[in-house]
């Protein structure tokens, strides 16, 4: 049986911890064939960005025709874009394709600041949610997205339902820690449903969304339901949470245990999740 093909649209993290070296690694770990196309090239570490090379828009737009024409994708996410010019093009080549779309809308750094002109947000807002299956902010992106900031789970909950009103089919908002429990809230157009888990202390918290983001593309690609691909690819994010807990890899956020993370679930990775009828 072939792997369902899930391609990455986003930036490369020298360090190997976020960005399309994330996604590679999960997308191969729960099954899928990984493809990538690159926004931009970091130079960065466990501690700073260092710098960044924007990649030309027709660069960017070349390696999706090209991999799309000859090898198709079950199942897209996008991450670090950064750029209002190339939201639109990208948009526009996504919007032909028509399948399953998972934005991760990449807007703000590690200290919650956005790191993009207004026109960036605009973009997304009018052009990539509409498309997306399933966006998946955290509560500084919603923001910046929403126009407000939000502080307790009902206004969290408001900001999940604007984002909807946007046109993403399903918000999947990553509300952070309250009290001994981390929140996501989900919304897919009925209630807001609030998933918990025991918070986690760790530091090596980095790419933590981009392997939630592409796992979930990942079982769309597998022909899971949209729950049923949410709760696997949390639970693989846990896992590989918990798997690096202790590492010290280098001085600032390091990465997550992304293989020891499906050894320590024995084998949840890919046995989890509801499949369509």
């Amino acid at each position: 049986m072939e792997p369902a093909k899930v391609l990455t649209i986003g930036g490369s993290d020298s360090g190997g911890a976020a960005g399309v070296q994330a996604d590679i690694k999960t997308i191969t770990l729960l099954g899928g064939y990984a493809m990538s196309v690159l926004t931009a090239v970091t130079a960065q570490n466990s501690v700073t960005v260092a710098a960044v090379e924007f990649l030309a828009p027709e660069f960017v737009i070349r390696q999706l025709d090209v991999v799309l024409e000859d090898y198709g994708a079950a199942a897209i996410k996008t991450g670090f874009i950064g750029r209002a010019d190339l939201i639109e093009r990208l948009a526009e080549r996504l919007a032909e394709w028509g399948g399953p779309l998972v934005v991760d809308p990449v807007l703000v750094n590690h200290r919650g600041e956005s790191m993009f002109p207004p026109e960036v947000t605009a973009a997304y807002r009018a052009k990539l949610l509409p498309l997306a299956t399933l966006v998946t902010p955290n509560r500084a992106e919603a923001a910046v997205l929403t126009g407000r900031s939000a502080h307790t789970l009902p206004e969290l909950a408001d900001q999940a339902q604007q984002l909807h009103e946007l046109g993403a089919r399903a918000v999947l908002l990553k509300a952070g820690h309250f009290g001994d429990e981390q929140v996501d809230l989900y919304f897919a157009g009925q209630t807001v449903q609030e998933m918990r888990a025991p918070h986690l202390e760790t530091s090596n918290t980095h790419g933590s969304g981009d392997t939630l983001s592409a796992a979930i593309a990942t079982g769309l690609g597998q022909g899971l339901t949209l729950p049923g691909a949410i709760e696997r690819a949390q639970q693989l994010t846990r896992a590989a949470l918990l798997a690096a807990r202790e590492w010290k890899l280098g001085a600032g956020h390091g990465p997550l245990g992304h293989m020891s993370g499906v050894l320590y679930s024995g084998g949840m990775a890919r046995s989890r999740g509801s499949r369509k009828s």
